[in-house]
């Protein structure tokens, strides 16, 4: 009995190693996909990088990110998370940091973004692959939340924290110390994380054929194209230049803003899952915040010259209400039989994270050409109605999707 005490503990040990260091994979997500801003200053001036340079390799994280969604999704069925997420961030997301460290020309930058993207793309989908197959469908959202509260903290990390590390030890120090910090996680999924008991051979294949005939699916993929594709371009790229343009913001109070919008996204999604609990399921806690987002985004259209500690307070509650990317994943999931998870929520992120980078391109020459037609404060309204009509259809449209099965079916 002792021995067979000692073995569970051990194994609740590993458990707990396993997640902290998924946890700490997805933190590294979520700081790689904002340090760049923080960067800009020093890489302009010491590798030659412009906006334009940055902008494209920003965009160029992401597109790696999305494209790297469906191998992905074969790995985790094929491979598990544990291998999976390992050895692409070992490989990638270590090797883009010292491609980063070495830069001594833009296209460097490019490059180092490009291998940072795809190191980072199974970060999410490994824990969420495990909590598909280990929990229970209902206990989904929750979890799911939590990760990415958690991970959140990353982006956190790239901002003020990360200034201070340069200013003491230089920038390209820093990318090597994150390039041992990345190497150093990979090797702890490795060794911490547990996969799920494999699917037996009476299982199909997967493909993405059948998780295009779940019919569950086809009115919430406008939703997930652009729910979290709002705030993410409005935090990071369209928050700043709307303080310093229209309500005359210093650098001071854009930081303060811009970090409580970032803190109010944490709390929304270690909020998904009370908030699914008390509205009676992931749908409906989806529409509430889809709601509440579109009243905000409504007012920025139609008030965009409000005094500033009314739009940090809009800013901050549509960083809150737009946190609903782990409820839609909950539900996405339900209609997700064994053998599709890996591929399917895969699937749906890269329709996610792909929205983000389409709206983030988009976004720029809609502002360019309202700027030239209007003064500041049209010309960010004409942007904000941008984001605001496709979330208002995404909406719509998800009234059109039903509440997922308790056990989800196999594609006809």
């Amino acid at each position: 009995m002792p021995q067979r005490a000692a073995g569970e503990r051990r194994v609740v040990v590993m458990l707990k190693a396993g997640l902290v260091s998924l946890v700490l994979a997805y933190m590294l997500s979520q700081f790689y996909r904002a340090f760049l801003a923080v960067l800009a200053p020093v890489l302009q001036d010491q590798v030659g990088a412009g906006p334009g340079d940055l902008a494209l390799s920003s965009g160029l994280w992401f597109i790696a990110f999305a494209a790297m969604q469906l191998p992905v999704g074969a790995a985790l069925d094929r491979f598990g998370p544990r291998r999976t997420v390992a050895w692409l961030m070992g490989l990638g997301g270590a090797g883009g940091a010292v491609v980063f460290a070495l830069a001594t020309a833009p296209w460097h930058l490019h490059v180092a973004m490009t291998l940072l993207g795809i190191g980072c793309s199974p970060a999410l989908m490994g824990p969420y692959y495990i909590f598909a197959r280990e929990y229970p469908q209902a206990a989904f959202g929750a979890l799911a939340g939590m990760l990415v509260g958690f991970g959140s903290l990353g982006n956190i990390l790239g901002a003020s924290p990360l200034v201070w590390v340069i200013e003491a030890a230089g920038w390209r120090q820093t990318l090597w110390g994150l390039a041992v910090v990345t190497l150093g996680v990979a090797t702890l999924v490795l060794a911490a994380v547990r996969d799920p008991a494999r699917l037996g051979a009476g299982h199909p294949q997967g493909s993405i054929g059948q998780i295009l005939r779940l019919r569950g699916l086809w009115f919430i993929l406008p939703l997930f194209g652009v729910n979290y594709a709002v705030t993410a371009a409005i935090r990071g790229l369209w928050a700043a230049p709307w303080l310093t343009e229209v309500h005359g913001a210093d650098a001071t109070q854009i930081g303060r803003v811009t970090l409580a919008m970032g803190l109010a996204m944490v709390a929304g999604s270690f909020a998904v899952g009370p908030a699914a609990r008390l509205a009676g399921g992931a749908r409906r806690a989806v529409m509430i915040f889809s709601a509440v987002m579109i009243a905000v985004m409504g007012v920025m259209v139609l008030q965009p010259t409000l005094p500033l500690a009314v739009v940090t307070v809009l800013l901050v509650v549509l960083g809150f209400f737009g946190s609903a990317y782990p409820l839609l994943m909950a539900h996405g999931r339900g209609f997700l039989p064994p053998h599709l998870v890996g591929r399917g929520m895969t699937f749906l992120n890269m329709m996610s994270i792909g929205g983000v980078g389409v709206m983030q391109f988009a976004s720029r020459p809609v502002y360019a050409a309202a700027q030239g037609a209007y003064p500041p404060a049209q010309a960010f309204a004409m942007l904000w109605l941008f984001f605001l009509i496709p979330l208002a259809i995404g909406f719509l449209l998800y009234f059109l999707t039903p509440e997922a099965p308790a056990h989800a079916p196999d594609p006809d």
